[in-house]
């Protein structure tokens, strides 16, 4: 972007950025505490969106986003950039032909070896050039810490939702596509901060979420203590059908064979390797669909990336309450009178959520 503008316009307030008619695009990669507020008023404004994951800090967030960019008609792109590679896609194929027989059971995994403990540190005075308020948004107003600024922010309750959403948005994707799944009947969940019980963190450090889907079961895990996770794999997804169990990461994927009495059900596909870049293919996508007007040709259009988001706050919600719980599709909300407590954010700060 320099090489074409080694001037840009810096605006301090996104609302002005809006009022610019000669933008036509903007990318919303804020925390993800600001991404409804802002997607919803990019498109009020006849803008199309680029939009980081997860695309809510919320289900009734993502709701919402999806009804704004109904109602305003315009091109929302979710940056869950694996739906545009290659190897994913002829993973996805896989599972879609049958193959490996009933699956009845998925998994997903990230663990995560190197992280490093957040020691607690005192609040400060905010730095120059940064304005606090701003950042904070419709969030609670807090002295400002550095723990909970630009890059940790990611593990505290009120500006996203700890690797679940970080890391689970984009494994969980790939399940619900296989598997064309929309949301579960129930989740439950265990975890807390085990690897680092002192530190400044909020969001579990280790944690098991079982959902059940009616006709099949899915399992996400997360581990900050070790990279050896699952089919020794630091990170992955699972489809374990009766012929076979297809594994994928963003290395690629393979099919190992079940035997009966040493005799394959099924013929095993070696490791088909990654060999192209999903995020340059996922932003052609969607400047494609852009200049068509055309949002059949988005690869993830805001309706999947809230559904992935709401999945992975339904997980997030069963951690924090306890309970195992459960979802009325129809009345839209959890039987859990406490997990419905969470399904909605108290904005502050003079910021409201949008009606739409």
């Amino acid at each position: 972007l320099l090489k074409i503008n080694n001037n840009p316009i810096v605006y301090t307030d996104y609302r002005k950025l809006l009022d610019n008619k000669d933008i036509d695009i903007v990318i919303v990669a804020t925390p993800d505490h600001w991404h409804c507020l802002q997607m919803i008023d990019t498109v009020a404004a006849g803008k199309d969106v680029f939009v980081e994951k997860p695309v809510s800090n919320s289900i009734y967030e993502a709701q919402l986003m999806v009804n704004a960019a109904n109602r305003y008609n315009k091109i929302v792109q979710v940056a869950q950039w694996q739906r545009s590679q290659q190897h994913f896609k002829d993973a996805i194929a896989f599972v879609h032909s049958g193959k490996l027989g009933k699956i009845s059971s998925t998994k997903a995994w990230m663990y995560r070896a190197g992280t490093k403990p957040l020691p607690s540190v005192p609040n400060e005075s905010v730095p120059a050039g940064v304005d606090y308020n701003m950042w904070l948004g419709p969030t609670a107003k807090r002295p400002f810490n550095k723990n909970r600024f630009h890059y940790e922010f990611r593990w505290f309750w009120d500006y996203a939702g700890g690797l679940m959403t970080d890391w689970g948005v984009h494994l969980i994707d790939m399940v619900l596509l296989g598997m064309k799944a929309t949301v579960p009947k129930s989740v439950t969940a265990l975890g807390g901060k085990y690897v680092f019980p002192t530190d400044a963190r909020e969001t579990p450090d280790v944690m098991t979420a079982v959902y059940d889907y009616g006709d099949f079961q899915m399992t996400w895990e997360h581990n900050l203590a070790t990279g050896i996770g699952l089919y020794g794999m630091q990170h992955g997804i699972a489809f374990i059908g009766e012929k076979g169990t297809l594994l994928l990461n963003r290395g690629g994927w393979e099919v190992r064979a079940d035997k009966e009495k040493d005799v394959p059900k099924m013929e095993a596909v070696a490791w088909q390797a990654q060999s192209d870049k999903g995020l340059d293919k996922h932003t052609v996508n969607f400047i494609e669909a852009v200049k068509t007007k055309n949002k059949s040709l988005l690869n993830c259009p805001i309706e999947e990336g809230a559904r992935v988001a709401i999945n992975s706050h339904m997980g997030n919600i069963a951690y924090r309450t306890g309970e195992k719980i459960n979802w009325d599709e129809a009345k839209n909300k959890f039987a859990n009178a406490d997990a419905d407590k969470l399904v909605k954010p108290d904005y502050q700060n003079g910021w409201k959520l949008p009606k739409v």
